[in-house]
């Protein structure tokens, strides 16, 4: 089994920690099976996201890994 080195932006640091204990596990268990998962390429962007429930969390290839740029709720990720 190869590892991928995941790391997270601050900006998706400071959102996780203002999410509810329950919640901000539910979405690191998702992130840490990165690139697996409910994962799609975003239009016209070089980054991908991933869906849990109803979080978005934006991320891209890096050349040591994956990197977690932000982390929202559905509604309000893309704008």
């Amino acid at each position: 089994m190869i590892m991928t080195m995941i790391e997270l932006h601050k900006n998706a640091e400071k959102t996780l920690e203002k999410l509810p204990l329950n919640q901000r596990h539910r979405i690191l268990r998702a992130i840490y099976k990165l690139p697996q998962g409910d994962v799609s390429p975003l239009k016209g962007r070089s980054d991908f996201r991933l869906r849990v429930g109803d979080w978005r969390v934006i991320w891209i290839y890096q050349e040591y890994g994956i990197l977690v740029t932000e982390i929202g709720n559905r509604g309000d990720i893309y704008k």
